[in-house]
């Protein structure tokens, strides 16, 4: 990405850390934030610039350093099982707040598809996403507080359900019976095309867009559930062979402004 090599990940977790790790091997400078004060020095293992950044209400802490970079990229998934919903939207207008305070001018906010409802269709990022969860909506009016900013840009990406290192599908589902919607088409990323969307987002200066990110490729849940378990040496599940509430997630941004090909096809 030309001229730009700061960059600033808000949450490190799971994607995030491995985004950073894949940035900084690539050149660039990574700041990387965590809300406790005990994991800097995991981040500062990886060679990430560590910072304690907390957008709780309240409880709001943060460096100006950093907010000192080329492109903040917003990786902190709501935890809505836990009741967190409305608070996370305050936190995302306080992350707002920031980025006008700082004058950001690129920012990526990682989203997710289940801001689609299971409505028995074919989806893209012109879809109407319609969503029916809690963590869906949740996600959904996050986004469109990004949305309504126009002093900056915002790119979104609607990650599918996420595997990879330390998130084995095999185990999803190992030696559980009578699991529902077995002949319900799957939508899942791996996390090395995570990765290979966001630095292609970075290397396109792709900024302003949506991208749904999800493999091409959508098996039924049973046959993909049982042949990974078995894969991996965990007990068969047992699904039943019924299709109720379905959604194939596509994208139309993917292929024609990043170029960017798939490396695990699901």
């Amino acid at each position: 990405m030309p001229g730009k090599t700061k960059i600033s990940i808000l949450g490190c977790g799971w994607y995030g850390s491995a985004l950073a790790k894949a940035l900084i091997a690539d050149g660039m400078q990574v700041k990387g934030s965590t809300t406790s004060t005990a994991k800097m020095d995991n981040l500062a293992a990886l060679g990430i610039r560590p910072y304690v950044v907390n957008f709780s209400p309240g409880e709001e802490i943060y460096d100006a350093d950093f907010f000192d970079c080329d492109v903040l990229w917003i990786a902190i998934p709501p935890k809505s099982r836990s009741g967190e919903g409305d608070i996370f939207l305050q936190k995302v207008k306080g992350i707002v707040h920031a980025i006008k305070r700082f004058a950001i001018q690129q920012v990526i906010f990682v989203s997710s598809t289940g801001v689609y409802a299971d409505n028995n269709r074919h989806v893209n990022e012109q879809t109407d996403p319609q969503p029916n969860t809690e963590a869906g909506r949740i996600l959904f009016e996050a986004e469109n507080l990004f949305r309504a900013e126009d002093g900056f840009k915002t790119t979104i990406i609607r990650f599918a359900g996420l595997i990879g290192p330390g998130r084995n599908p095999g185990r999803f589902f190992a030696g559980k019976k009578e699991i529902p919607n077995g002949d319900a088409p799957v939508n899942l990323i791996h996390l090395d095309d995570c990765i290979g969307i966001s630095k292609a987002i970075l290397a396109k200066e792709a900024f302003g867009y949506l991208f749904n990110g999800c493999s091409p490729v959508h098996p039924a849940k049973a046959d993909f559930y049982t042949q990974a378990a078995l894969d991996s040496g965990f007990e068969k599940p047992e699904f039943i062979r019924e299709l109720k509430e379905w959604k194939v997630v596509e994208s139309i941004n993917v292929g024609p402004v990043l170029a960017y090909q798939y490396q695990v096809l699901i």
